[in-house]
């Protein structure tokens, strides 16, 4: 009843104008893939921050798949709770260090990933599932409390001197919720540890750059990213946005495919697979897909019967999104295509991480306009920025 109330109240508040602005509707748009590379199957994170960590592990393993010319019933699949683990471990010794003054959440960004996979190695989902709470999904709000209370109790600090076990502690968290981490495991009939699976997949992180296009910050050099789930400080090389956009579109043509990570709190990323350029903004509670694009009976019934014109993007209002604060660090997903619409607008094929969803089945249809506004960061194989722009950035 409170919340009827409440939403009635904010409706009085909002203009006739934008209440009546129609929404972009799947059954109105008519798609043709143009190019499109091989990608592993769709997974759920369900109800956990870790779309940075599914989102990063779907890329690499399109990223094998290339390099390895694997056929679809060869294609790997790899833990992504190995990667979350260690990260909570990794994050929880820097927390302590900085006496809390770094997010300690479940969220993180790409290069996490990478640095774990660097530092610790990789799994297959077969060998270290970490479900061991009695979910076939994540469901991971008692554990990120859990941990967090942790942390906080230790950089209290009651006994004037921390002990060399408290990370220990942390540890026996992990391993009763996520399961421990074998030593070694088989896989497809070969023995492996984490750290030679990963030689194993020809996984080297060094082959991977970060990629960003904002000018409170000089072009074409690297700067830290400044959201709040960057607590490894992991920098991006800075580019203007058409070369921006030019490193992305030479991947899709190359057969590589993209790391994205945005903002999709617009009311233009719907619940049925598109994400357009409107006006209108939208913010919504609940699980990782409710938070961003609602629940069914939350949107409205209105749509447009053809693809909706949008708004233009310059660097300029990029940048203004990103002051202002509505452009934020809200989700991960991959990058591995391209399509249009028709009307012949461009898009991107985005393999999302909340199950089989949506109208396309897991995939969202992101238009070119979308992306360059709304785009924070991405990764991408560094052979797949063109080379005068590796030239640029000093890329090796």
């Amino acid at each position: 009843m409170k919340h009827s109330i409440l939403a009635l109240a904010l409706a009085l508040l909002v203009p006739a104008s934008v209440l009546a602005q129609p929404r972009p509707k799947a059954e109105n748009y008519d798609f043709t893939i143009v190019k499109q590379s091989p990608i592993t199957s769709i997974k759920n994170q369900n109800r956990s921050g870790t779309c940075w960590c599914f989102s990063a592990l779907s890329f690499l393993e399109s990223e094998v798949i290339k390099a390895k010319n694997l056929k679809e019933a060869d294609y790997p699949d790899f833990s992504e709770m190995f990667i979350v683990r260690h990260a909570y471990h990794d994050r929880a010794i820097k927390y302590v260090r900085l006496n809390g003054f770094m997010n300690m959440a479940a969220g993180s960004g790409f290069g996490d990933v990478l640095d774990v996979i660097r530092d610790y190695g990789l799994m297959p989902q077969s060998a270290y599932s970490g479900m061991n709470y009695g979910y076939d999904l994540p469901v991971q709000g008692e554990l990120d409390a859990v941990l967090k209370g942790y942390v906080d109790a230790v950089i209290k600090n009651p006994n004037r001197k921390l002990t060399p076990v408290w990370p220990k502690g942390f540890d026996g968290i992990l391993d009763a919720y996520l399961g421990e981490i074998p030593e070694s495991f088989t896989e497809n009939g070969k023995t492996y540890t984490a750290e030679s699976y990963r030689d194993a997949m020809g996984i080297n992180p060094d082959d991977y750059v970060n990629i960003s296009s904002f000018t409170h910050h000089p072009f074409y050099k690297p700067f830290v990213l400044e959201v709040e789930d960057n607590w490894r400080w992991g920098q991006a090389y800075n580019l203007p946005l058409d070369e921006f956009m030019a490193v992305i579109d030479n991947a899709v043509a190359n057969g590589y495919t993209v790391l994205w990570g945005g903002d999709v709190s617009e009311t233009g990323f719907t619940r049925d697979g598109l994400a357009v350029l409107l006006d209108e903004k939208a913010a919504t509670t609940g699980s990782d897909q409710e938070r961003w694009v609602g629940r069914a009976e939350d949107k409205p019934a209105d749509a447009a019967k053809t693809p909706l014109k949008e708004e233009e993007v310059t660097q300029e209002s990029r940048q203004r999104m990103f002051d202002e604060k509505t452009s934020t660090d809200d989700h991960g997903m991959h990058l591995y295509g391209s399509a249009k619409d028709q009307n012949g607008t461009k898009y991107y094929l985005i393999k999302n991480s909340w199950g089989e969803s949506g109208n396309y089945k897991g995939i969202w249809y992101m238009s070119e306009n979308f992306v360059k506004a709304k785009t924070l960061n991405f990764v991408v194989n560094k052979n797949a920025v063109p080379k005068d722009i590796q030239k640029k950035l000093g890329i090796k």
